[in-house]
């Protein structure tokens, strides 16, 4: 049957981490391998179109003919915001007016989250879609947290901060790129294509 008789049912996986983080860095290339398996297997890979393992992911995606949605936001008066990778490539750019709203948009757009070392902005991100996770406790968007070193973060937030059971159980622990895409491929299934009626 062909394209034009089908629909494809789009899945999102937003993906977050350092941005000063280079090509030849393992974080760079496992953020990149990450993205190329997600792009074979249908996904839409999602970041916030600036450098470091943001370019990483769209450029896996892209060597894997897959489709990357980039979202930006006007940093005007910032002085340590890294901004638009020029060299990112993204197919989509959605630009928004700040941060907060940026942020927004990239936990809207993802159906799940994969997120790697990084630095300030990645914890606001992992803050934001591990409370968003925990607010939706039972069908929450999934949270794959990548490198064994989170599991030493959150075994001691959870011994001295005030961490509700529930939080402890919206996050998955993976160490390669294969365990990530398939942990993602389990928690939300791959994307579908259906017959138009």
């Amino acid at each position: 049957m062909s394209d034009k008789n089908n629909i494809r049912l789009e899945k999102r996986v937003a993906i977050f981490g350092y941005s000063e983080a280079n090509p030849e860095d393992q974080l760079y290339k496992d953020a990149f391998h990450t993205a190329k398996l997600l792009a074979e297997n249908g996904f839409v890979v999602v970041d916030g179109a600036g450098p470091g393992v943001m370019r990483a992911a769209s450029e896996g995606a892209k060597i894997a003919n897959g489709r990357t949605i980039g979202v930006t936001f006007e940093a005007a008066g910032m002085t340590n915001f890294e901004g638009r990778d020029p060299k990112n490539p993204v197919d989509e750019e959605i630009i928004l007016p700040n941060y907060v709203e940026r942020t927004l948009k990239l936990m809207e757009l993802g159906d799940a989250y994969i997120i790697f070392n990084g630095g300030t902005g990645t914890v606001s991100e992992f803050g934001m879609a591990w409370g968003l996770a925990k607010l939706h406790f039972g069908h929450h968007k999934p949270l794959v947290l990548f490198g064994g070193w989170w599991h030493e973060i959150l075994e001691s937030m959870g011994k001295h901060m005030m961490i509700r059971d529930a939080a402890l159980k919206v996050y998955r622990i993976v160490n390669t790129p294969a365990k990530a895409v398939e942990k993602i491929i389990d928690l939300i299934g791959k994307p579908e294509t259906i017959s138009k009626k």
